[in-house]
Parts: structure tokens; sequence; C-alpha cells
């Protein structure tokens, strides 16, 4: 009989997109983001082990390891269990492969929230989504199996296939060209926090209120916040370090919305939006905001989408960048991205809505997810939403929080309820309204 060490491992390629985060991530630059949810009591860890270990049978391509290649890191099949353990770093911390049985993932708890940290060479955030409410599906099954046996037996039915395909390579085009900007972007100011911190604060908003306000300005929520955003930098940051570079936020795109895909590996694009400020009028909200709604209108176009999306994938295969060894590529790309991170202020992430089905969402209070700050973007910001309750996040290395300030007061201002919940890295925010 043969042993797992004679067993021919199942391996892949990465999608075009995760090439490049292995060469480039490191200490300083984790590219990790974390969903997270709030139970309405403590969770038991050996149930959320158990859970774990079933989500990944029926989602293999989790339930790899990272290889090197002699040209590109690849994916091998990880016969080991990945370990489940209380909280204790920082969020979005780099996932050193020797700490988790090389898993590309790693969960933990603390009272009644379960964390899932991801390296975004695995997948992306949607995809991510999806693996980590399967998790809560199973973990909430087992702690109450009588409560959900016939949801248990409706999911197994009604399961969706999905596959590992590079949706990249199967949907670009080459003759694509995009409109790349070469203006560098304005880099937030500040000291960092000491000791390599992550701050993190939760800024829970109601729902209702803001799709009222939204609503008045014929603006998607997701313009909304990007513009009360850039506003926020431009109030607490940037006005007082006058500049002509832009304010540019990153805006991740899910281009499932655009193409048919079933993937589980990363399918994603972006737009950057560019905020002159010295220009006329955009030291107000409305103005910014209108701004905000026609640069979404203009690079939120198929064609436009298509454009980046080929730009990225020409890049990776690019003959010349093909036949670099790996240990040279290690070096070109992380002292191109020093200088390609230069060309964004921060980046927000809107996974919208996460749908959880019938009586789950019974014993669920919310959803949170995070991404992870670096040198140049310093502070990052993401958001999601659950039933009444949309969580905008901001993770940063700054050691102050004005612009997470003026974010909160600004929503306050308008009428739209807010709470705050932090990891108590920097002060309270909440008894600061004007």
């Amino acid at each position: 009989m043969k042993n797992n060490k004679d067993k021919k491992l199942y391996w892949r390629r990465l999608d075009n997109s995760a090439k490049i985060f292995p060469i480039s991530a490191g200490k300083k630059y984790s590219t990790v983001f974390r969903l997270s949810v709030l139970l309405k009591e403590k969770v038991n860890p050996n149930v959320l082990e158990k859970a774990v270990n079933m989500t990944l049978e029926q989602y293999k391509s989790f339930k790899v390891r990272m290889k090197p290649g002699f040209f590109w890191y690849y994916l091998e099949e990880n016969l080991k269990s990945p370990i489940i353990e209380e909280e204790k770093d920082y969020p979005c911390q780099y996932i050193n492969p020797r700490t988790n049985n090389n898993y590309l993932f790693k969960v933990t708890y603390f009272e009644n929230k379960i964390n899932i940290d991801i390296f975004h060479a695995l997948t992306d955030g949607n995809n991510g989504t999806t693996f980590f409410k399967e998790i809560v599906y199973n973990y909430l099954e087992l702690m109450y199996p009588e409560v959900f046996q016939e949801e248990r037996t409706a999911r197994k039915i009604e399961k969706v296939v999905y596959n590992t395909e590079d949706s990249y390579m199967k949907n670009y085009d080459r003759k694509a060209k995009p409109n790349a900007s070469s203006k560098k972007a304005y880099i937030l100011k500040g000291n960092y926090i000491k000791l390599g911190a992550v701050s993190a604060i939760h800024e829970i908003i109601n729902l209702e209120d803001l799709k009222r306000e939204s609503k008045k300005y014929e603006a998607t929520i997701t313009q909304y916040l990007t513009a009360a955003l850039i506003y926020s930098i431009y109030e607490a940051n940037y006005k007082n370090n006058r500049t002509k570079k832009p304010i540019k936020v990153c805006i991740p795109v899910n281009l499932k919305k655009y193409f048919i895909s079933k993937t589980m590996s990363n399918f994603f694009s972006y737009i950057t939006l560019e905020a002159y400020m010295e220009n006329e009028g955009m030291d107000t909200f409305e103005n910014i905001l209108e701004f905000v709604k026609n640069d979404f209108k203009k690079r939120l176009t198929e064609e436009e989408i298509i454009k980046t999306m080929s730009a990225n994938v020409r890049l990776g295969n690019n003959p010349l960048v093909r036949v670099v060894p790996l240990i040279l590529k290690k070096i070109l790309v992380r002292l191109s991205y020093i200088e390609i991170r230069k060309y964004t202020t921060t980046t927000f992430s809107n996974i919208g809505r996460i749908g959880i089905i019938g009586k789950y969402q019974d014993y669920i209070d919310y959803f949170l997810m995070l991404i992870a700050p670096e040198s140049v973007e310093k502070i990052k910001c993401s958001s999601c939403s659950f039933g009444n309750k949309m969580v905008f996040t901001f993770t940063s290395i700054l050691d102050d929080n004005k612009i997470q300030k003026r974010f909160y007061n600004f929503l306050r201002e308008k009428n739209i309820n807010v709470e705050i919940e932090s990891n108590g890295v920097l002060d309270d925010i909440s008894t600061e309204v004007k």
C-alpha cells in the first residue's frame, strides 16, 4: 500500500494576477486581506477546527501550499491540516508558511469572532468570501445540527461547482491598450505607529441612513463612500501639505460582473480615480462626489476594464519576463514595486453585501473585511455589509487617526448613524464629534 510520500500530488500554476504576489510579498508588504464574522456567542475552537477541515474537503483549491519553481511559484496539494488558534497578532500580517503547516490562509478566533487571513496569491476578496461563508455555515451546522438539519440537506443539493481556471487568460484582449497615468500620487504624511503595530478602526454604519444620503446625490454607496474618503483625506492630511500631486484611490473590481467565470482563483482588476485637489471647487464634498460619479462612469466600462486587465496579463506573458529565473524576478519585481506603489494614495475595496441564507442569519451580528496597509499606502480601506449594517474599516500604520475621525464626523454631520469598534491601537474617535 502506498503512503502519502509515494502519492503523486496535485499541482497547478498560479493565475496571472497571483504570479506577482509571492515575489513581491514580505513582512513589510504582506498582500494579505482578512475576513471576520462576529457571532452572537463565543466561538468553540474544536468545532471551528472541524468546520475548517470540512470546508477544505469541499474547496480543494484552498488545500494547497506554495512551492518555488525555476521561473515562477506554483501551488501543490497540502496533505496536512491547518492550525486553528486564538488570535494574538495584528490583522493582515504576513503569513509565514512554517507557522501554519504551509497553508496560504490562517484561521483564528477571539471570543465571539472568527477571522480568516488570506494571502492574495491564493484568491481574491470575493472568492475568499465564498470560502469563508462555507466555514461559517459548516460551523453553525456542527454547533446546532438539529436546528440546521433541513438547511444542510438543501445546501448539499444546491452546491455550485467551482474551478481553478485562469480566467484572465481566457478573457483578455491582446490588442487592448490601457490609458495609464504617469502622474505619481499624493502619499499620506505622518509618523508610523511604534513597534510595527497596525490600527484597525471599524465604522459600523446604518445602511438605511447611508442609502438615503447616497440617493440624494443619485450616487451608489461605493461612490458616496469614495467621495467621503477623498474629502476626509483632503481635510485631515492633504490640506496642510500642499502639493499638486493628486489623491489617487485604487478601487478593486470583481471581473465576474463582466465575464462568465466560476473560478476560485483570483479574477479581479481595478480602476484608479485621480482627484486633483487644486482644481477649482475640489474643496467641497459635493464637487468631489460629482467628480467621483463621472470618473466611475468613465472607467467602469467593459472596454476600460478589459484594457487594464489585458495590460496586466500581457506583462505576465512577456517573453522576457517569463524566461528570467525566479531568483532574479524577486529582485527586479521588489525594486519595481517600490516605485509602482507610489502611484496610489490608498485603496478602497468594497465587497458589498455578504448574503447569508435563512436561519444562519440569526446567529450572526456582522462581518468585517480588512486589507493590509504598507509603507506607501499607509492607510487602506475596506467595507462590506450584512443586514442593516455596513462596516467601513480603516487599517493604518500612521500614529494619528485624523482621517478616520474626519470620516466619522462627516457621516454624523449627514445624520448617518455610526458606531465605532477598534483594536485599541489608536485613541477612540467616537467622542470627538464636532
